[in-house]
């Protein structure tokens, strides 16, 4: 049996672990409510543009000058999905519901006979879908390095969807995302 000192041992430790699981709780709880804030304050600009997106596209509505990245090419053999997920884990569902359902529209597109090309924007979401569909994917967009998101890294992944679509890559562009709701809640899109 333990003596009396050990047990003191043991339970100052168990305390010292205490306060730093704390501390480290506190920590995370700040991280998350500036995550959440940035979120939110982002939503009012992305659904602005996306307004404006809308309206673009019925403007040009197919006219002879529009350019053909927003009208398409008139066929839909060729879909190019882009599955953006998180480069790293410890966030519940959020990287495994978009994945499912990038792999339920895959597995409808390959049914229909349709081409399939994936571009995985996370580490995560291309670790889960090369396991069935490592042939199909065309790229993964490496985000490991990258502390703030930014126009910068959008503009690249713009360009290289934009040259692929020049060249004939695909006909249809379908993006995987999750739009936030809440902190507990991700409405996968």
């Amino acid at each position: 049996m333990a003596s009396l000192k050990d047990l003191r041992n043991r339970i100052a430790s168990v305390k010292a672990t205490q306060k730093i699981t704390k501390a480290m709780q506190m920590v995370a709880a700040a991280k998350l409510r500036r995550a959440q804030e940035a979120a939110e304050a982002a939503r009012p600009y992305s659904e602005r543009m996306g307004a404006v997106l809308a309206n673009i596209t019925q403007a040009i509505g197919g006219g002879g000058d529009a350019p053909a990245l927003m009208t398409g090419t008139g066929r839909d053999d060729v879909h190019l999905l882009i599955v953006c997920t998180a480069e790293r884990g410890l966030c519940g569902g959020f990287n495994s519901q978009i994945a499912r359902l990038a792999r339920d529209h895959i597995r409808r597109l390959v049914a229909d006979g349709k081409q399939v090309k994936i571009i995985c924007v996370g580490k995560k979401g291309y670790d889960i879908l090369r396991r069935d569909y490592a042939s199909l994917i065309l790229e993964r967009v490496d985000l490991r390095e990258v502390k703030t998101l930014g126009f910068v890294n959008a503009d690249a992944i713009a360009r290289k969807v934009i040259h692929l679509f020049n060249e004939g890559g695909f006909d249809i562009c379908t993006l995987f995302y999750s739009q936030f709701k809440s902190v507990i809640s991700q409405i996968p899109t």
